[in-house]
């Protein structure tokens, strides 16, 4: 090997040896800092796309989560909502049957007809104030049907179908100037309370189902949101156990390379003791 004080080619053979190890010891500091083996596109440009796109579905699904926890409480509402009112019109019944009687004094129907009225208005204010977040399905104040989000592309909607239980509606058949003054207006407004029973029963059992069906969706959308994330994780986390190690090991690597490069940096000294006399 030539001696020269200008080229020393076993220090720069140390110094590139100590770079990469420096460089390998920055690699595993950023996997060991982030907790990722793969955090930006230059480490795996592949992987790092396709983890992107699966980061991006999870926060979609973030948006489906909460619109179906917006349904949930919709449905929840209404549900409480239409139970009281079938509760309502069971006591409303009894005071219709009671009116059918007609060995009954004037006075006796007046108080039969005062407690059939408040409960008819109690069934209104119930209906009015079955509300969450401006939604009501019971008071016919939606235009349509309540959709909601159901994957994370938009393309599919889990639906909650409005029943108008308001008085005079569709399913409600009982009107606000309905009375039970005589036997005679107690036995027609019994055969509509009837129907009308037997059809808000089936509206708030549709609003069960339906809200049955929504709970379960929205578990399962928790669920895959939970896998995505296992699997991104599977992609790109770095195994820290791993990493540890190889930390230890690139230190002592440096600390060889730093004393194998002062070695080499020192070799040309070697030449002033061959020109000593």
């Amino acid at each position: 090997m030539t001696l020269s004080v200008n080229t020393n080619q076993p220090a720069l053979i140390a110094l590139q040896n100590l770079n990469r190890t420096n460089e390998g010891m920055q690699s595993v500091q950023t996997r060991i800092n982030t907790g990722e083996a793969i955090s930006t596109a230059k480490d795996n440009a592949a992987i790092w796309s396709i983890a992107q796109d699966q980061r991006a579905d999870m926060s979609a699904l973030g948006a489906v989560k909460m619109s179906l926890d917006r349904a949930t409480s919709i449905a929840d509402v209404a549900l409480a909502g239409g139970e009281s009112v079938s509760d309502l019109l069971k006591l409303m019944r009894e005071k219709v049957v009671a009116a059918k009687d007609t060995s009954l004094s004037s006075t006796s129907l007046q108080s039969l007809n005062a407690d059939f009225q408040g409960l008819l208005k109690n069934l209104e204010q119930v209906v009015k104030s079955a509300v969450f977040d401006g939604a009501n399905l019971l008071d016919g104040s939606q235009a349509a049907d309540m959709t909601f989000l159901a994957d994370a592309d938009a393309a599919q909607a889990i639906t909650l179908n409005l029943q108008n239980l308001t008085l005079g509606g569709p399913i409600n058949s009982l009107q606000p100037t309905d009375d039970i003054l005589t036997p005679g207006n107690a036995t027609a407004v019994l055969a509509r309370l009837d129907d009308t029973m037997k059809a808000v029963n089936q509206a708030v059992g549709n609003i069960g189902t339906q809200a049955k069906q929504i709970e379960a969706h929205n578990t399962f959308v928790g669920r895959l949101s939970d896998v995505l994330e296992t699997g991104v994780g599977n992609l790109v986390d770095a195994d820290m156990a791993k990493e540890s190690a190889r930390l230890q090991a690139l230190q002592v690597k440096q600390q060889l390379g730093a004393q194998a490069l002062s070695i080499a940096n020192s070799a040309p000294q070697i030449i002033l003791s061959l020109f000593k006399g």
